[in-house]
């Protein structure tokens, strides 16, 4: 019994110790801007040498996990909802984008690995797990104060408490920069909705626009055959104008696989069945904004979650020079041992018989290979050195693709407009002129075609630039990050 009753007291005073083992230091918080959505960067990076680089301070470290996912606007407890079956087509845009928001599967990976990366904020600083052991003497250790049948160890190993601060902070930027990599993509997602939603549009418009004209072109060939019976015009009159009837009709064949094609990617984003119906409207608001490509390209630097995200990883590997140079420090191994000692010896005024003897002792690993470390810490401010270049590659490409999106708005805006008070008109008018003398004789019939073809090719372009404008529009805005002030074209 009074060994059970040893037992009993060891073990309890073991998971006592192992319940209180923390660290010692409470990480600081990160603090972030006015809208809650971008950590604030208190210092810009401009190291050239990773010897030099030295972590942010006032940068580190950690909140709680329930915070950083309200951060990105999903809880653990409201999941992503599933496809529905059987649902009808969804004609608003801001819609189809909510959709998009809830079901894209990348966007829901992403979101996953947030919170993984979320929860490994939250134990990368913790303590390691104490162990227990015991050792059964098959020959107990003859002692003075009697046999000793059974040695029981406790442990706990303590890394350096200040490199194990550094693992989280730089496990909370690596957090971070996941959730600017989901607003980046989720920027990508709605880009790619709203551009595929433009050119069914365009589409649509291309469609009606041709089966417009069909009714137009048999109308011409109605007029041809009332002057075939009057003896005024020639059956190739007539001829011409049914080749025409074909070519159109094959158009509009082309413009119906094109259609599928675009709606089945929208779906695609939407993780909807391919053949899921989209309805567009027939009429959409033409929009040009204000600002300059320079204006657009500065609210980028702000705004846009890619280069936010290489900046956060580029704070991440500063943490991990840090943790670098801390691997140099010793850890720290505290250990207790009780023996169990059987009173079978006689009393004795020298020992003290059946006492049970117990010692506590410390460990330390010493550091020697200096050739390690540094190739360790090397291997860090290479990947920081990295890190920073992708800032400023990501940074140049979007202002390359800014400059190029802003040029293409422009140029579209001022195509439909053009298109829109000048040339259209002056083409109707000549085609109906025309349409007008062929009826009295005064002009031929494949003039008239000249003209009707002009017509259907410049409203079709005309189309074709308001599509190029609000798509570019489109993605002017996933590129800057931000929502950006649009006015009405005139």
């Amino acid at each position: 019994m009074r060994f059970e009753r040893k037992i009993q007291l060891i073990i309890f005073m073991a998971t006592l110790l192992s319940g209180c083992a923390t660290t010692s230091r409470m990480p600081r918080q990160i603090s972030d801007s006015n809208n809650g959505d971008h950590p604030v960067l208190t210092e810009r990076e401009t190291e050239t040498s990773h010897e030099s680089a030295e972590p942010v301070v006032e940068n580190s470290v950690t909140e709680e996990a329930e915070n950083l996912i309200q951060l990105v606007g999903i809880s653990y407890d409201d999941p992503p909802p599933a496809p529905a079956e059987n649902e009808e087509s969804i004609t608003p845009l801001s819609t189809l984008e909510q959709i998009a928001l809830d079901r894209n599967p990348k966007l829901v990976r992403l979101y996953h690995e947030y919170q993984s990366a979320v929860s490994r904020s939250h134990h990368i600083d913790k303590l390691p797990d104490p162990k227990i052991g015991a050792n059964i003497f098959g020959n107990p250790i003859e002692t003075a104060s009697g046999s000793q049948q059974a040695n029981l160890g406790l442990s706990q190993s303590i890394p350096w408490l200040e490199r194990l601060n550094a693992e989280q902070q730089k496990a909370i930027f690596e957090a971070f920069a996941i959730r600017s990599e989901y607003r980046a993509a989720r920027l990508r997602v709605l880009s790619g909705v709203r551009v595929g939603w433009y050119r069914l549009y365009v589409i649509d418009r291309q469609i009606s626009t041709t089966k417009a004209n069909q009714d137009l072109l048999q109308s011409l060939i109605d007029v041809a055959n009332a002057r075939i019976s009057t003896g005024q015009a020639s059956q190739g009159d007539v001829l011409l104008g049914t080749l025409e009837l074909s070519q159109l009709e094959e158009r509009l064949l082309t413009y119906r696989k094109q259609r599928r094609a675009v709606a089945a990617e929208i779906n695609r984003l939407l993780a909807r069945p391919a053949e899921t119906p989209i309805e567009i409207p027939e009429s959409i608001q033409v929009k040009t904004t204000p600002l300059t490509s320079p204006e657009i390209y500065q609210l980028a630097l702000s705004h846009q979650p890619e280069i936010e995200a290489a900046r956060l990883r580029t704070q991440a590997t500063r943490w991990g020079i840090e943790v670098a140079r801390l691997k140099r420090r010793p850890d720290l191994m505290f250990s207790a041992n009780y023996l169990i000692t059987d009173n079978n010896r006689p009393p004795s005024g020298i020992v003290n018989v059946g006492q049970d003897p117990w010692s506590v002792g410390v460990q330390m690993s010493v550091p020697l290979w200096k050739e390690k470390y540094d190739s360790i810490r090397n291997e860090a401010g290479w990947k920081h050195q990295a890190a920073q270049r992708s800032v400023q590659e990501i940074s140049d490409r979007y202002d390359a693709l800014i400059l190029d999106l802003f040029t293409e708005a422009e140029r579209a805006a001022e195509t439909a407009r053009l298109y829109e008070t000048t040339i259209l008109p002056q083409a109707r008018q000549t085609l109906s002129a025309d349409q007008n003398s062929y009826s009295n004789g005064a002009v031929e019939f494949d003039r008239v075609i000249r003209d009707y073809r002009s017509v259907l090719t410049l409203e079709l372009e005309y189309q074709k630039a308001i599509g190029d404008l609000a798509i570019a529009n489109a993605r002017l805005e996933a590129a800057a990050g931000q929502e950006l002030d649009f006015t009405a074209m005139r």
